[in-house]
């Protein structure tokens, strides 16, 4: 029983998303503190706990879409395992005690931010994304919040060049992240009533986009580097070489081929990009 209601937890908790966010909390705050510290466990909880809540939240707006694509049918709410009311109560004690330890972890500008990373997910984009196809662009201003609470949280300005560059970076690479996943399920989105980016381009066309923000990822990471981010040779020949393989992987979008076009190839690939970036950008300032 109880590893059932945890299960169903974790489902609402879209726990795969929210680790990933709560890692980027941590590069954050290695970057602008320097150090591996217990002064990280707070803000980096507290964002993964707030981005718990904000998911509770997503399952109960989206769910009744949800019970018309055989990808989300069985979720929570629509295969009839949890209510609305009871996910609501859940989101809503995640969000507080989310918020509670960033003011607590961090200050009131990443408490700010963290609030401003909840409305913008189920406030903006998620209303955005049942009216046009292109609401994964602002919609992916999301995912640069959560690095900028670990900078404030390690010390930094949230108006320092390098805060900005790091959100940037997490900017740009979530655009063809979930352009990807958007294409691998268009079909099912399309019945759902989603507005889909294959009822504008055809499949030349959105091989071609997909290329151009995936370059456009690249040359956010070589920035980071550049901007002294990154300070070791060592993590910026890794950044390079794995730069490297992502326009190389990417380019196969360009050649002329008879078979159709495997996002989910693609979205793998530039998960695997990203988990490494992560990880040099943790690493660098320990080094």
């Amino acid at each position: 029983m109880i590893k059932e209601k945890l299960a169903l937890l974790a489902e609402l908790s879209k726990v795969r998303i929210t680790v990933a966010v709560a890692l980027t909390t941590i590069a954050g705050y290695l970057l602008a503190s320097g150090s591996f510290d217990t002064g990280m466990i707070l803000p980096t909880v507290g964002i993964f706990i707030l981005a718990c809540g904000s998911s509770a939240i997503n399952h109960f707006q989206d769910s009744d879409r949800d019970g018309l694509m055989k990808r989300t049918q069985n979720r929570p709410i629509p295969s009839g395992r949890i209510s609305k009311t009871a996910t609501l109560i859940i989101a809503f004690a995640m969000v507080t005690i989310g918020s509670l330890m960033i003011y607590l972890g961090s200050d009131f500008v990443g408490f700010q931010l963290g609030l401003l990373a909840l409305i913008w997910y189920n406030a903006i984009y998620t209303p955005m994304k049942r009216k046009t196809a292109y609401a994964v662009i602002p919609g992916s201003i999301i995912g640069a919040i959560p690095p900028v609470v670990g900078w404030v949280a390690g010390g930094g300005d949230v108006f320092d060049p390098r805060a900005l560059v790091i959100a940037f970076f997490f900017f740009v690479w979530q655009v063809p992240h979930f352009w990807l996943l958007i294409l691998r399920y268009g079909k099912e989105y399309e019945e759902a009533g989603y507005p889909t980016l294959t009822q504008r381009y055809n499949d030349i066309q959105i091989r071609y986009i997909t290329f151009m923000w995936t370059l456009a990822t690249a040359v956010s990471a070589l920035m980071l580097p550049l901007f002294g981010i990154t300070k070791h040779i060592s993590i910026t020949l890794i950044i390079l070489l794995a730069v490297f393989w992502l326009v190389i992987v990417f380019a196969g979008l360009l050649k002329k081929q008879a078979k159709p076009l495997n996002p989910f190839y693609y979205f793998m690939r530039i998960n695997y990009f990203v988990l490494v970036m992560i990880i040099t950008l943790s690493v660098d300032p320990l080094l």
